[in-house]
């Protein structure tokens, strides 16, 4: 059998510029999302072979997806056996957790002069949205809907700091944690108000302009998440 070639091809046949750089990134994003949407779980040893199955990327290119991925902390190499995902021992949940907070509370200093009163106000609209929906109708396709609305957010309020090296060590944390979501703690039609009710309390005083409220709301939403990911109560 051929094997796959880091080579794509424009509409004349010519191989296209820069098209390793293209598969490796396209190899890394697929394997980022199967991490992020648990398709590729804590403990799960999977090997090269089957990333390229699984990705439809060539195997060069996962290869060097692979050697990033390592350098992050999200894949571990198991001689003998391929790669295994971190499993999900109390280091690894508090570092992620801690990384996120310091990250998110420096976002939120700013939030004031660098997020829209547009942009609080619809966060909040859709938050009374999301309510208003689950308690009517309680069914996991809106908490699913919920959960990435919830991603998405806080991928925002990092954003607005407009600092690329903030952004590319906060998106690895995230991928952390939300490991740790996929299995251990994850918004339900059961918990899904308290979620919201957690992330009115910082969103509506940054629409009031008060940052020292939702800077305290803001970490003790994140304390709360990680104590359920350690199995404790909030």
């Amino acid at each position: 059998m051929r094997e796959k070639t880091d080579m794509l091809q424009d509409d004349t046949g010519k191989p296209k510029r820069n098209s390793g750089d293209l598969l490796r990134k396209r190899a890394y994003e697929r394997i980022e999302e199967f991490l992020n949407g648990g398709r590729l779980r804590p403990g799960q040893v999977v090997s090269q072979r089957e990333l390229v199955n699984l990705t439809g990327a060539t195997l060069g290119a996962v290869r060097e997806a692979v050697s990033r991925l390592e350098a992050e902390g999200l894949l571990q190499t198991l001689p003998q056996r391929g790669l295994m995902v971190p499993s999900l021992d109390i280091s690894f949940v508090r570092d992620a957790y801690q990384l996120r907070r310091m990250i998110e509370l420096e976002a939120v200093r700013g939030a004031d002069t660098n997020i829209s009163r547009g942009q609080l106000d619809n966060w909040i609209a859709d938050h009374k949205e999301f309510l208003a929906r689950i308690t009517e109708n309680p069914n996991e396709d809106i908490a699913a809907e919920m959960q990435a609305y919830d991603w998405k957010m806080h991928e925002d309020i990092v954003s607005s700091m407009h600092n690329a090296l903030i952004n590319n060590v906060y998106r690895v944390a995230a991928i952390k944690t939300r490991m740790v979501v996929q299995s251990l703690i994850r918004v339900t039609p059961y918990n899904a108000d308290r979620v919201i009710a957690e992330h009115m309390a910082f969103l509506e005083p940054l629409l009031k302009g008060d940052v020292k409220a939702a800077y305290e709301a803001m970490g003790r939403h994140i304390d709360n998440s990680l104590n359920l990911a350690l199995g404790r109560t909030v």
